[in-house]
């Protein structure tokens, strides 16, 4: 009987996307026997410290440096991420495999609706992409920021007395927190961050066990979405920590993608869509960032990337 161990972060959302995983491998391999670690990373132990901090002193990710490292050595099979906490590039001998679909896309407001925040309402979010969103549409409200998990987040808004959080639509569906969401926001309007709503698988290359066994869980529709949303963000030097929001999405053969770069006061915001064949999602992601940059996409992020890391 084979074992594949599976890493993932600690929170409750992490374990409920390895349980989403798992779900159909199991039913699928009841020879193999999948068994769940949990590893801890500088994100989860630091909830005080601004995660562009926490990153620059681990050395990659917040939330996967100590993952990818226990993969590379061997100490689990696979890593269940969030994708878009990954960074855009594999430490070597890693590779990202086709994440089994994808949950909703979209950032959700909890407390209230967009319309119904008053004059000066204080908005709770630590990611810079959201604090850029809100701020263009709405210059008068005030992020505050705030970390941790999805449920001491949402229990933010009477702790810090904030009018309302803003969270991954995802994350709270697959925590079963959908009755907290007041609105999703319109992805038009606020795409999300590169990946978000997606699973990043991650085995070592060598791994053939793995890679055999996994091959019929990817979904390679939400593939090419993702490869073209993370293609753009890795041409623009982009990470988790900077204002760049992307949405792709495949219609027959034909994958469009949509995305924005916003400076962090809101003042300042650039988009960009392009359709292409769904077979070349980097070749279009690549395209979309020129259009970006085209606009002055650079200048917005040149503004920020000393502070800013993924």
């Amino acid at each position: 009987m084979s074992t594949l161990v599976v890493g993932s972060r600690a929170s409750h959302l992490a374990r409920a996307q390895v349980r989403e995983f798992l779900a159909p491998l199991r039913e699928r391999f009841p020879d193999v026997v999948f068994r769940h670690q949990v590893i801890l990373e500088g994100g989860d132990q630091d909830r005080r410290t601004a995660l562009s901090q926490v990153s620059a002193r681990s050395g990659g990710s917040a939330f996967s440096t100590n993952q990818e490292a226990a993969l590379v050595a061997g100490e689990v099979d696979v890593i269940v991420h969030s994708l878009k906490d990954l960074p855009t590039a594999n430490p070597p001998g890693l590779i990202l495999l086709p994440p089994p679909g994808r949950e909703d896309v979209r950032d959700a407001l909890c407390g209230s609706r967009l319309a119904g925040l008053p004059q000066g309402a204080r908005i709770g979010t630590g990611a810079a992409r959201r604090i850029a969103q809100l701020l263009h549409v709405r210059p008068d409200l005030v992020p505050v920021p705030i970390r941790g998990n999805v449920p001491p987040r949402l229990n933010k808004l009477k702790t810090m007395n904030l009018d309302a959080v803003v969270l991954a639509a995802a994350g709270l569906k697959r925590l079963g927190l959908d009755d907290a969401i007041s609105e999703v926001l319109p992805v038009e309007q606020f795409p999300p961050s590169p990946g978000q709503g997606a699973l990043g698988i991650q085995i070592r290359e060598d791994n053939d066990l793995a890679r055999e066994i996994l091959s019929t869980a990817g979904d390679p529709v939400v593939d090419a979405e993702v490869r073209a949303e993370r293609a753009m963000l890795a041409e623009l030097h982009g990470g988790c920590s900077v204002p760049i929001g992307a949405y792709g999405k495949a219609e027959g053969d034909v994958l469009t993608l949509h995305a924005q770069v916003t400076s962090v006061d809101g003042n300042r915001q650039v988009e960009a869509r392009l359709s292409g064949p769904l077979s070349e999602p980097e070749k279009l992601g690549v395209q979309v960032a020129g259009l970006l940059l085209d606009q002055g996409a650079e200048d917005i992020l040149a503004a920020i990337r000393p502070t800013a890391t993924v």
